[in-house]
Formats: structure tokens, sequence, C-alpha cells
């Protein structure tokens, strides 16, 4: 079998190798997932619930294997992968907890003697495509729920953390799901778009979730409405975070940098657009850059400083683009600057206008725009001045303004007094406009990966017309 290398993005040596799988591979693991959905759709709440428990301690228990996996192949630092770890457990615990909420009810019927009932059924083979940032979070939510809800499952690893993507599956087999319930693929990028559309295309397939980029989420979408097959769809994001007059700025400056910076701004949340009004403007940016210049980073693999590495050239290129473009219109450098190579030096421009790049386009990389506003209906005007809408923030010490504002906000998930880098396994997480549609968590998740049917028992004889 043939496999691919993923090289490290900060020794330049081998960091894991994989499977390069084909597409006649990738159906060939479809056929063995609706072999596997067979069997666990016949298995019954209490006994799905008992073995995704397991795989949620087998998950705890390979700690040190997705440190490492992670470190070598995205340069995460071990905070990172273990916050992924923690999150990725309690995941899988709560889908766990579903398993028994997955119901229908009795729906009153004009029909005289005519028993009504909706129900939700697993729809077969569940396609989760996963992507390198937050990978065993983001691994996990991909097939957690669907499975919860008696569905098999394929995870489409990602090309750049095969191994971080196979320790997932590793610990769900040992969680002892029946054969060809939970299945990985991998693949060689340049092989990535002819895989993905095989597993689409394949009749087994009923569902496909997606969370990358915005792009790729189009072509997906459009694969998907070509087989009518329905799609979740978590992509790219531009976050806004809004400091009004009457914040606390000590607050809001901690807030703004951890979500600016977190894994080096790798998140889709994280926190791109920062726009304080024009009375606290000044202050608030001034401590904020500050606040960044204190942030240092180094070798995840030293464990010394916040910051790690990004993932990629691609990432030092197109962070230094945006730089250059924003300067060049008259942008400042605050804190941070260019760099020339993945470790990356958190990065504030202040005075960033809508004639630049770094204004509309995601960074996916440790760089936040300050955008002041003239008051707080321009703050929210700037907030959606945007095609993404993922997650916001609104900063105020009045809880009912801060509402107010948020409402106003278009966007999946807004938080007040909260930081714009938010996940709880339990709550509808999604986005709107470019930011895709549907939404994982909870009951949500449930809607998402089953079928609502509509089934009705007739306790008198009929009366026909004919």
């Amino acid at each position: 079998m043939k496999h691919f290398e993923r090289v490290n993005p900060i020794t330049g040596g081998t960091a894991s190798t994989a499977v390069a799988m084909s597409p006649s591979d990738a159906r060939a693991v479809a056929d063995r997932a609706a072999a596997g959905f067979r069997q666990w759709a016949e298995v019954g709440p209490n006994g799905r619930r008992a073995v995704l428990s397991k795989a949620a301690e087998a998950l705890e228990k390979r700690g040190k294997a997705f440190v490492q996996a992670m470190r070598d192949e995205v340069g995460a630092t071990e905070g990172w992968a273990m916050f992924n770890l923690m999150l990725a457990a309690g995941m899988t615990r709560e889908a766990a907890a579903l398993t028994t909420r997955i119901s229908g009810e009795v729906i009153p019927s004009d029909k005289p003697g005519c028993l009504a009932l909706s129900m939700r059924e697993p729809v077969g083979v569940v396609l989760g495509i996963a992507p390198w940032n937050a990978p065993i979070i983001l691994g996990v939510r991909a097939i957690a729920t669907p499975l919860a809800c008696g569905n098999a499952v394929i995870l489409k690893a990602s090309e750049l953390c095969p191994r971080t993507h196979e320790l997932i599956v590793e610990a769900f087999a040992e969680a002892g799901f029946p054969e060809g319930v939970v299945n990985l693929v991998t693949n060689e990028p340049k092989d990535a778009g002819d895989v993905v559309g095989a597993l689409i295309d394949h009749p087994a397939v009923r569902r496909i979730n997606f969370t990358g980029s915005t792009a790729v989420g189009r072509v997906i979408a459009k694969r998907c409405a070509e087989q009518l097959k329905p799609c979740l769809l978590e992509l790219g994001g531009k976050a806004p975070m809004i400091v009004l007059d009457d914040a606390d700025l000590d607050e809001a400056v901690r807030a703004a940098a951890f979500g600016a910076f977190m894994n080096q701004g790798q998140i889709c949340m994280s926190t791109e657009r920062i726009i304080p009004v024009k009375a606290i403007a000044a202050e608030f940016t001034r401590r904020f850059a500050e606040k960044a210049r204190s942030m240092q980073s180094g070798d995840p693999r030293e464990g010394k400083t916040p910051l790690g590495a990004v993932v990629d050239r691609r990432t030092v290129e197109h962070v230094n683009a945006l730089i250059d473009d924003a300067v060049a219109a008259g942008a400042r450098v605050l804190a941070g600057g260019k760099a020339d190579n993945v470790i990356m030096p958190a990065t504030v421009v202040d005075g960033v206008t809508a004639s630049m790049r770094l204004y509309r386009e995601e960074s996916f990389g440790p760089i936040v725009a300050i955008i002041p506003a003239a008051d707080e209906a321009d703050a929210v005007r700037l907030a959606n001045d945007s095609e993404y809408g993922l997650s916001a923030s609104v900063f105020t010490g009045d809880a009912a303004r801060g509402l107010r504002v948020a409402r106003r906000i278009r966007s999946g998930m807004c938080h007040i007094n909260g930081p714009t880098v938010h996940d709880e396994a339990q709550m509808p997480f999604g986005g709107v406009g470019a930011s895709g549609y549907g939404r994982f968590g909870g009951s949500a998740g449930i809607d998402q990966f089953t079928e609502l049917r509509w089934i009705t028992v007739e306790t008198l004889p009929g009366h026909f017309p004919i």
C-alpha cells in the first residue's frame, strides 16, 4: 500500500506517514461502513452510550501520543493539545448522553382512530471531514454525535495531521464499536478532491459534515447538492469584538488577547477584528498592544512560551502580505510584525480600514486588526461589514445593552463580556453567511444526523370515498 509523508513545519523532517488511499480505496471503506451500519443501528441507546463512554476514556489514555502528534504535525503547544483532548473527551461523553434524548412525539390527528407519530431514525453512513487546526476537537465532533444517533461514520483525516486523526479512530476502535462502524480515510493532498468526491457520491453516505475553509466548503456543498445529500458546513470566520465605552478595559484586553492569539490565531472563532468605540479606543489600544508585546512565541518542543508555531510557510507568507498591504495603505503595526519562519509573533495592526485586505480577508494567523468606531451604532455596522458570521463578542458594563447589541450582530454565536473563542459540547455551534450553515452540538446535532419520519397507525376501520 502506498504511503505519504507529513513534514514537520518546524524541523522539516518527517512528522508522520499515512496510507495514501485512492478513490477506489475510499469507496471500499464506504462499503465496509454500510455493512457496519446495519449492526450498529440495531444497538439500543444504553448500549451505544456504554461504548461511547469507553471511547472517551480511550481518548484520554492517549494524552502523550496526542501531544506528540499535534506538536510534530501542526506545531501545536502542549497546552493546546491537552485542551483539545479535554474538550474532545467531553464531546464524546455529551454524545453518549444524547442517546436517550433521540425522541419523537405523538401528534394529534384530525382522522378518527389515527395514531400519528414523529420518529427520528439513523440515516446510514455519515462522512465527517475534519481540519488540522483543532484536530482532536474537530475530528471527534465530526463523528461522535452521528455515532450516538446510530449511524456508521467515516472520518476523512486532514492531510496535515493524519496521525492525530488516526489516534482518534484507534481510541474509538478500542472502545468496542462493531466492525465497520468507525472508519478512517487518509490520502495525499493531491488526491483530496477525488477521494472526497468518491465518498460524497457513494450511495451509502447519506450525510456529510465539513469543517474548513469557505472556498472548499462551497465545492463540497455543490457536490452534495448534485447528490441531493444534506451537508453541515462550519467554515471560515472574521470574528469581531466590540468594546463599548462602559467596558472593563482590563477584562476586554485579556479576552481579546486570548481570542486573537490562542493557537497562534488558527481557530475559526479567532478574534480577527477588534472594534473599540472612539471614547476608549486610544486607551484600549495602548493596553492591548502592551499585552500583545508580552506574549512570546517559541518552539513548542521546548514548551517555554504561550505561542507555538503556525502550520506552514503559506501562513507566514499570507500574514506577511496582509501586513505589507495594510502598512502601505496607512495602518500602523503596534506589536509584532513580519516573520521569516513559522515561529510568528503576536501582531497588532491599528487604523485598519475597508481599503485594506486585513479588513476583510481571514488571516488564520497571529494577527489582529484594530478598527476604531465612532459610536455603538457604527461599531455594529463595522461588525456586520463582513461576508462571514461565525462568532462575535461585545464588551460592556451593562448586560442589557450588551444583549441589545448582540442581537443586532449577524453571527451564529455571540458572547457578551467573553472572548470570541468559546466552545462547549452541548451548545449549538455554527455560523451564517460565508461561515456556513447547520449546527453541531447537543440536540441540534441530533437534528442534523437523524431522519425525521412520520408514521401512522390506524386503529379504526377506514372510510374511503372510492
